[in-house]
């Protein structure tokens, strides 16, 4: 954090200064604790939001303790970081620690220490203290009747929850969803699906014992409305789950067609899910008299969707238009990129999908999390790499795909009910190299690993990874520009300028578009991640220096807020125009001459006048966050000085994912690698406890 915004933060106005003086040696009101909050806000260390809940909660209750208005400023302060709900145990140590204050805000508010005195001291003090607030105006038992308080006390008594009310609402519905689809049994015709599996998948040339865990997860996936299939880049996940959509379509019974529809959170992931289906559907070995029509199947599911788009968003709304009362028209629903579906999400996502259909889930676990609140790949997968199935799936696994288990992954009975619906794809045909070798070593937590694999580098052109350490923000711009050869903004920019060619009308609008797709084509080659928004290492600055950069090299002719080339992303859903939050596209000028923003999915293009967007940003730079569910050919990735609060293990890893060919990683200061690197990402949820506790019964 830089000194200047250090020292706002620890400035107090004079006239607090009496209190604050006296305050160790006096009791804590309720007044007295807000003042605290509203100072805390002051200096940047609490958004007003956090305050006002407070404030809110002692309008309601005019007898609301101070540690009842504390822990509300703190749950809203960590919702806002993700976490679903605040556990109490955490509100034992200061903000300091728990919210990753800096140190100097202890002296800046000048008796932080002090205040702490005045709460609880332990968890069950906390408890106590919250619990007698229970049924009150503010806050309710979960297991009471809800009267619209805003905070809800949930979890074990062992280690309680604080929840806002309706993430506690969201938590119980998605937790109580998920087991009952994992949990009833689908009745599975075991010799018409072990012959088609055994055609899908062949026997592993190299080593035949070794287990198919592709296999395994259709095998799985057959006999519950609910199935999760997690793995790293280049496992086969989309692979997979077209072999399970032919599966389905070869066992399905009855006179109506098999209903499937296809989504992810964001258009790219989308578009990026529907090329990958298509294409393992269409290379799929099926006999002509074997009565599988792929491409009838291939047509139905038409274009795979946003969340919000199959949802049915609406403006100015947080309902959907589909929802428990008006279901989703689907038997099968595969989601890619579940690691970005936060809670509410996923809870609307249930409330939509009739109790009969098929849920597929599909993500990496080890991806960042949603930037909304809640992990729920996360949580579903936080024990994948065990297994942990009953011996009762083990020998359905063995019937069904003949694949055997090895012992570590059986756990003796009883075991989670949700485990036996989850499969972990564990080979990885495409991070064979450097790049899969520094992804693994991030992942595994071994800094001196990851350093050693950019350190082998000779130079950024011999290597697929490289690392840079420049001495200024601007530094950055030579990699837009092409530095060292590799894949840059230069390739769609000198395309821009070639534009065009053919001869007639039909013959311009043809190859305007063959024109515009290789644009859009070329500037997904490269991109540049940052961890944040702001700071001169944040989005907001780098692109405004790529910009600079471009035009001064002669690649861009920047005119006003639209000119052709600016790259943009959606910032905002808008179901009318058909664009949502995350899409990315180019401006280029349409047949006609006027400017367009261009989008691509898959080979189909759509484009949106200039003067119907408003809600874009620049895009040259991104986030992180934003760039899940994308590849890029060249990544490279910003992490920037005093980043301790955002930079974490899962941000590095998922940066670095984000590449097929070429990587280079910028460092602000040195050791930022080992930093990120070191803070493995954890959100608060009670949901992993809710599926602990819902075990197989032996035999089943």
């Amino acid at each position: 954090m830089n000194q200047k915004k250090t020292s706002r933060m620890t400035t107090v106005p004079n006239a607090q200064m009496d209190w604050l003086s006296d305050f160790p040696h006096q009791s804590l009101s309720a007044a007295q604790t807000l003042q605290w909050l509203n100072l805390w806000t002051g200096q940047g260390l609490l958004r007003h939001i956090d305050s006002a809940l407070a404030a809110q909660l002692l309008r309601l209750d005019a007898h609301a303790s101070p540690a009842l208005l504390v822990a509300a400023a703190v749950l809203a302060q960590m919702e806002g970081r993700g976490h679903t709900c605040l556990p109490l145990a955490d509100l034992c140590q200061p903000p300091v620690a728990l919210l990753g204050w800096p140190a100097a805000a202890v002296e800046g508010a000048q008796g932080l220490k002090a205040l702490w005195t005045h709460l609880p001291a332990t968890r069950v003090d906390w408890q106590t203290v919250l619990q007698g607030h229970a049924q009150g105006t503010c806050l309710r038992d979960a297991n009471a009747p809800d009267q619209c308080q805003p905070l809800v006390l949930g979890g074990p008594a062992d280690a309680p929850l604080l929840y806002l009310r309706r993430y506690a609402g969201y938590e119980r519905r998605v937790g109580q969803g998920l087991l009952q689809r994992a949990g009833e049994p689908q009745a599975v015709h075991e010799a018409a699906a072990r012959e088609w599996l055994d055609r899908f998948f062949a026997p592993n040339p190299e080593d035949p014992r070794a287990t198919d865990w592709q296999k395994v997860a259709c095998a799985v996936a057959l006999r519950a409305r609910l199935s999760v299939i997690t793995g790293g880049p280049g496992t086969g996940k989309t692979y997979t789950a077209a072999r399970l959509l032919a599966l389905l379509l070869a066992l399905h019974e009855g006179g109506s067609p098999l209903r499937v529809a296809l989504a992810a959170p964001t258009g790219k992931a989308a578009a990026r899910l529907k090329q990958s289906i298509d294409d393992a559907l269409t290379r799929l070995p099926v006999p002509a008299d074997a009565g599988l029509d792929l491409n009838a199947l291939i047509a139905r599911m038409g274009p795979a969707r946003t969340l919000h788009s199959l949802l049915g968003a609406r403006p100015d709304t947080r309902q959907f238009r589909y929802h428990a009362a008006n279901p989703l028209d689907v038997d099968v629903l595969i989601v890619d990129e579940a690691s970005m579906v936060h809670l509410e999400m996923m809870d609307a996502l249930l409330q939509a999908l009739p109790p009969t259909a098929r849920l597929v889930l599909l993500g990496d676990k080890d991806q960042l999390a949603s930037v909304e609140a809640g992990a729920v790949l996360g949580d579903l997968c936080q024990d994948a790499a065990a297994g942990r199935y009953s011996a009762a799936t083990a020998q359905y696994v063995q019937r069904l795909a003949g694949q055997s288990l090895a012992a570590h992954f059986v756990l003796p009975d009883p075991a989670p009910v949700l485990a036996q619906q989850i499969v972990m794809l564990r080979q990885s045909r495409r991070f064979k190299g450097a790049i899969g070798q520094l992804a693994l070593a991030v992942n595994r937590g071994d800094a001196a690993a990851a350093r050693a694999c950019l350190a082998g580098s000779v130079s950024a052109v011999d290597s697929p990874v490289s690392a840079v350490q420049p001495s200024s923000p601007q530094a950055v711009c030579a990699l837009a520009l092409g530095a060292e050869g590799r894949p840059s903004y230069a390739d769609y920019l000198r395309l821009l300028h070639t534009g065009p060619t053919g001869q007639g009308a039909e013959s311009s609008s043809e190859s305007h578009a063959q024109w515009v797709r290789s644009v859009l084509k070329a500037f997904e080659r490269f991109r540049i991640l940052c961890a944040v928004h702001q700071g001169d290492w944040g989005t907001q600055t780098l692109n405004a220096a790529v910009q600079k950069a471009l035009a001064d090299a002669g690649l861009l002719k920047v005119k006003g807020d639209w000119y052709e080339g600016r790259p943009v992303m959606v910032t905002r859903n808008d179901a009318q125009l058909g664009v949502f939050n995350g899409d990315v596209g180019v401006v280029l000028p349409g047949t006609e001459g006027k400017l367009k923003v261009w989008f691509l999915d898959g080979e189909v293009l759509r484009s949106v006048s200039v003067m119907r967007l408003a809600q874009v940003d620049t895009a040259f730079v991104m986030t992180v966050h934003k760039s899940q569910g994308s590849e890029f050919e060249h990544t490279a990735l910003v992490l920037p000085p005093g980043g301790a609060e955002v930079l974490s293990r899962e941000l590095v890893y998922t940066g670095i994912t984000r590449a097929r060919e070429q990587f280079t990683l910028v460092e602000a200061e040195a050791g930022l690698l080992e930093a990120a690197i070191e803070r493995p990402s954890v959100r608060a949820s009670g949901l992993a406890q809710r599926w602990a506790e819902a075990i197989v019964q032996p035999g089943a």
